[in-house]
């Protein structure tokens, strides 16, 4: 399932059209993850991106994960219709891959202070490293749909937001995050970062679920984002990742 970006210093696990399901560094380079201060429209976002970049002196090819900050939760015609101009985007800017987009992607909807507008939060691009460096990794965000769908009927546990219903919902999810980082050819001993995202208490999620799963990880710490994902009836989602360098921008 992995697959080589051929200029961007990092491999894929392709997903769906709007985003891959995970990207990791090639021998030689690192990821690097940034996070924005304040939040800009996801439109000026790209165009920070690039500037980013060009100081960095890489190519645009070496972006590999974007994360987004939303107003409210789209229903899936309208997720759908925004990730139709986002990836027209992603094209002009010639990181797809036969087709296949190759950037990981979260996209979220804090339930305090949410922005006007959809909204670039984050991001994260390939860097030259020593070669004995590992590598590092970012995995796009996933609620509880199976990987490949976007349909309401296919959500897990659809509606079911008692506490029985988010642990079922978290079990769903963390399997999707560890075939995700199977398929990158890693596994939690190497996260930094765990994220969690709803608006739903998360003590028995991470007593009962996360921490007996994620070992070594927990050591980190895992971060619960007040928010919900960015489609409406979806509960309950994560992403990780593994890096050295965290920046803030």
């Amino acid at each position: 399932m992995l697959r080589k970006h051929p200029a961007g210093d990092y491999s894929f696990v392709p997903g769906i059209a709007p985003y891959s399901c995970g990207v990791i560094s090639s021998p030689g380079f690192e990821i690097v993850h940034v996070t924005l201060r304040n939040m800009v429209s996801w439109q000026a976002g790209f165009e920070l991106i690039r500037q980013v970049l060009r100081d960095e002196r890489r190519d645009q090819t070496a972006l590999c994960a974007v994360s987004l900050r939303s107003p409210k939760p789209f229903s899936f015609a309208g997720f759908s219709e925004f990730n139709t101009e986002y990836e027209a985007v992603l094209r002009s800017w010639g990181v797809f891959v036969e087709n296949l987009n190759p950037i990981a992607r979260t996209n979220i909807v804090p339930e305090t202070l949410p922005p006007a507008e959809p909204s670039l939060f984050g991001f994260a691009y390939t860097r030259p490293c020593p070669p004995s460096l590992s590598p590092t990794f970012v995995v796009a965000g996933a609620g509880e749909l199976p990987e490949g769908f976007l349909n309401r009927d296919c959500i897990h546990c659809l509606g079911d937001v008692s506490p029985d219903g988010i642990l079922a919902k978290s079990r769903f999810v963390l399997n999707l995050m560890s075939t995700r980082l199977q398929s990158l050819g890693t596994g939690w001993q190497e996260v930094t970062r765990t994220n969690v995202y709803t608006v739903y208490p998360v003590n028995d999620v991470v007593e009962r679920v996360l921490e007996p799963a994620i070992g070594p990880a927990s050591r980190l710490g895992i971060s619960w984002f007040y928010s919900r994902p960015p489609i409406e009836e979806i509960e309950y989602e994560m992403d990780v990742r593994g890096v050295r360098c965290e920046k803030l921008f």
